[in-house]
């Protein structure tokens, strides 16, 4: 499909069976198009009254309505957001704000459950289920990763499915989610597969998805960082509290670094809400340290979305991706990375795309 532009299809649908109400024709997005890994993204749009279906209030009617949008050359949806705001009312424009399905999971909670020695996909799509009931057709797609866990959550502490989950991906060796949009069966609306996997995406060192610079590439940026907060050689994690009482995880090293000559650069943190457990502390501090011990590396490049290979069909979140650098000022020797997309930013009606690459260590 290199070379066709992308032009977006918006639905308007019902939030509890993903059933489409109105097409939107008017609706457009003032904001990029986003998707992360385990988190959720918002999007500004504006909804022309003047074109707009008789039907339209209630396909944008805020907490029970989401919109779509669907890659028409390809019939792929791409992003799917709940809204959330909407404002209106002399002018000829209505303004609505959305958010991905990850955040309708801070809305809902699972409830006391005790789950010990559980492989971690089944733990999640226990702490998932409840919002399955009055909730969007979330469809649980999670793969075992075969390591089990304990985890426990007490319906007192307000820890939302959300945070759960973001906790358990926070831990060294945890499992990776999203929610993505597709077709349901009869495709007159959409249903959200919940994916769980020890990584999301497919992983290679020869990835077919390859961005050139020059080429369909227009500008490239590597950022680099020892902040506070992204580059660390000793990580202690903390649980809530003070003084003496409070949980901690013994102090987890980038030992091969420092014996190399690496300076010790320490960064303490309380990883989630209400973890009760030293060995999730642990593997909490383990997995930040083998995050951030050479620092953040981040490649961002923006490139003509027509020319690139094609979000949602050529290559997705948690994909490995090709950045192939012939020469430029910042590379003048050329550079060939392969790093896995995190996320991802369109703009369609600009012909841009954005994957935004992390080197892991």
């Amino acid at each position: 499909m290199i070379g066709t532009p992308i032009m977006l299809a918006w639905y308007g649908c019902d939030l509890r069976t993903g059933g489409i109400v109105e097409d939107l024709p008017s609706l457009k997005a003032t904001g990029t198009l986003s998707r992360k890994l385990g988190a959720s993204t918002t999007l500004q749009l504006e909804l022309a009254l003047d074109g707009a279906p008789a039907e339209w209030e209630s396909a944008t009617a805020p907490g029970r309505s989401l919109l779509v949008a669907v890659d028409t050359a390809t019939d792929t949806p791409l992003w799917a957001g709940v809204v959330l705001p909407r404002d209106g009312g002399s002018t000829a424009t209505v303004q609505l704000g959305a958010a991905t399905l990850e955040a309708y999971l801070d809305a809902r909670y699972p409830g006391t459950q005790t789950l010990i020695g559980t492989d971690q996909a089944t733990v999640i799509s226990n702490l998932v289920t409840p919002a399955l009931t009055s909730g969007p057709p979330i469809v649980i797609d999670a793969v075992a990763t075969g390591t089990t866990m304990n985890y426990l959550t007490d319906d007192g502490d307000d820890k939302s499915i959300l945070s759960c989950i973001q906790e358990i991906m926070g831990l060294d060796g945890g499992p990776e989610w999203t929610i993505d949009v597709a077709w349901n069966a009869s495709h007159s609306g959409f249903q959200f597969p919940l994916r769980v996997r020890k990584q999301i995406g497919a992983q290679s060192t020869s990835p077919e998805a390859v961005f050139d610079y020059p080429g369909c590439v227009s500008d490239y940026t590597l950022s680099e960082s020892y902040e506070q907060g992204k580059g660390a050689t000793r990580v202690i994690a903390r649980g809530e509290g003070e003084g003496s009482s409070r949980l901690t995880s013994g102090p987890q090293e980038a030992a091969a670094l420092i014996a190399g000559g690496w300076p010790i650069w320490e960064y303490r943190y309380t990883p989630a809400s209400g973890v009760t457990d030293p060995d999730q502390l642990t593997a909490h501090a383990t997995k930040s340290v083998g995050l951030m011990a050479q620092g953040a590396q981040v490649w961002t490049m923006q490139a003509v979305a027509s020319r690139a290979p094609r979000v949602g069909t050529d290559w997705g979140l948690g994909d490995s991706i090709h950045l192939a650098v012939e020469s430029s000022r910042r590379h003048p020797n050329g550079a060939n990375i392969v790093a896995r997309c995190w996320s991802w930013e369109l703009d369609a009606a600009a012909d841009q795309v954005r994957p935004i690459l992390v080197e892991e260590s």
